[in-house]
């Protein structure tokens, strides 16, 4: 019923179906994979009323899969190209809503793409105004500006007066913060919503 297209592959058509209405298949060797197409056959159409939820699963050695959204194919809309690059390497794995979407699986080290089949009404989408790139763009000027008022305070250990009712945070640990907050939003530009 359902196939995927990876650059410079064959089509890959074998999906697993997992229970009635997920099914799963995974993209070996991921790692240089910016792109995919998903798309129906033409062998079965959608249950009338019903669409595909597609999500994706990033490889994370430490982790279970952390399954995203990443839109939906239909009867009306057979095929989609969903850019991956920006959701490599996903760390989180606290979201409980989608972690478990396609069943506990032991850690993987191949990109996996789910199908759930959901009625019509259930289907996620994201909203047309709602760029990624745009959070990305916000966080980064936010973060910039936040690194600049804090540098502006920067004091040798020379300069600083002792006062014992004031904390004070090394900068490294700021820097450390900035520094993996922007891997994590490079990673995926709506971590921060889970």
């Amino acid at each position: 019923m359902f196939g995927i297209i990876v650059s410079g592959r064959l089509v890959q058509t074998q999906f697993e179906q997992i229970s009635e209405t997920k099914f799963l298949t995974t993209i070996l060797e991921a790692d240089n994979v910016n792109h995919i197409v998903v798309f129906l056959t033409g062998v079965m159409p959608f249950p009338e009323g019903t669409a595909g939820q597609v999500y994706f699963s990033w490889p994370d050695p430490s982790a279970p899969p952390n399954w995203q959204l990443l839109g939906h194919i239909s009867n009306n809309k057979p095929s989609v190209i969903f850019k991956i690059s920006t959701l490599k390497k996903l760390n989180e794995i606290d979201n409980f809503n989608n972690i478990n979407t396609f069943g506990q699986q032991a850690i993987c080290h191949n990109a996996q793409i789910g199908i759930s089949i959901e009625p019509l009404a259930n289907i996620q989408e994201m909203p047309q105004n709602e760029n990624p790139d745009m959070y990305a763009t916000f966080a980064q000027k936010m973060l910039e500006n936040f690194m600049n008022y804090i540098l502006s305070f920067s004091q040798t250990q020379r300069q600083m007066m002792p006062n014992p009712t004031t904390s004070y945070v090394p900068l490294s640990a700021v820097q450390n913060w900035y520094t993996n907050f922007e891997r994590r939003l490079a990673q995926n530009p709506n971590f921060w919503k889970t």
